[in-house]
């Protein structure tokens, strides 16, 4: 293994012991989100929107302090993004070696109720601009090359019925704990983001990298490329929606699949993990 492999390997395994702790942190002993809602100076409580974007930005507001302690403990510190739109969420830089850098974005998305065993899915960063030009400083804190590894800090939850919150009610303080939280249930896990990654993009109408949506594969890191290897995983998206081929009559399409990309490249399509299907899972779990 090389140095860089093992420093990547020695960041990971302490990330990963460090996010094991973090579900005391946030839930109470029933698994309920300790955040409640918000309060005025008048100690009125507002409850949460069920908004994954309000949610996902106030478990990163609420496990920061953690991150900070985990950062100095370790040896590194935290670079936060500059502006809104920059990847990654956090960098974490070596104190003693600024060569030395880690990509990490915080990811959120919540079960799907009909179906238990798979989670809403979320996006992996751009595959635009700075993903293919790796000394780009475009949308990015620090050139995508000077990081030794690009990890996801991801948190999967289950959300409330709508009919056990009211976000129209607004509380005293008193009624603290009688307030319901809009999510429970939490599920931490770190991963490489190559090793969690689909074929397709994660949005519509933006250059971005889809993830996985299998809970079981999410937390063991059985992602697409995950037999392929990062090489595979670069090569791909760099080139998404790039190359066109001619099929049988003449006619062209442009390559959006891992397997016809694979097949182009002239690799092993053995070695594409199928993303799992949700078919038929509502029934075998009423």
């Amino acid at each position: 293994m090389s140095q860089d492999s093992q420093i990547k390997q020695k960041f990971f395994q302490a990330l990963t012991q460090f996010v094991s702790s973090l579900d005391e942190h946030v839930s109470t002993d029933d698994g309920q989100w300790r955040i409640k809602g918000f309060i005025d100076v008048c100690r009125n409580i507002y409850t949460i929107s069920s908004d994954t974007k309000i949610i996902s930005k106030i478990l990163e507001i609420h496990l920061f302090p953690r991150i900070l302690s985990f950062a100095e403990e370790t040896g590194y510190r935290v670079v936060l993004a500059e502006h809104q739109n920059y990847y990654p969420d956090i960098s974490f830089v070596k104190a003693d070696d600024e060569f030395i850098k880690f990509a990490v974005d915080f990811k959120t998305t919540y079960r799907l109720p009909d179906y238990p065993e798979f989670c809403n899915g979320f996006t992996l960063g751009s595959h635009g601009k700075y993903f293919v030009n790796r000394e780009s400083s475009k949308n990015i804190q620090f050139p995508y090359s000077q990081y030794q590894g690009h990890f996801c800090l991801g948190i999967i939850y289950s959300r409330h019925k709508e009919e056990e919150v009211d976000e129209t009610r607004t509380y005293e303080f008193e009624e603290l704990h009688s307030i319901s939280s809009v999510i429970k249930d939490f599920k931490f896990f770190v991963a490489e983001k190559w090793k969690i990654a689909s074929d397709k993009s994660g949005s519509g109408n933006t250059a971005n990298i889809g993830s996985i949506n299998r809970i079981a594969d999410i937390i063991s890191g059985r992602g697409m490329f995950s037999d392929l290897g990062e090489g595979w995983f670069d090569d791909y998206w760099m080139n998404y929606d790039k190359i066109t081929v001619t099929e049988d009559g003449g006619k062209t399409k442009l390559i959006r699949s891992l397997k016809d990309f694979v097949e182009y490249r002239g690799g092993d399509a053995r070695l594409i993990v199928p993303k799992a299907r949700k078919v038929g899972l509502r029934s075998r779990n009423q």
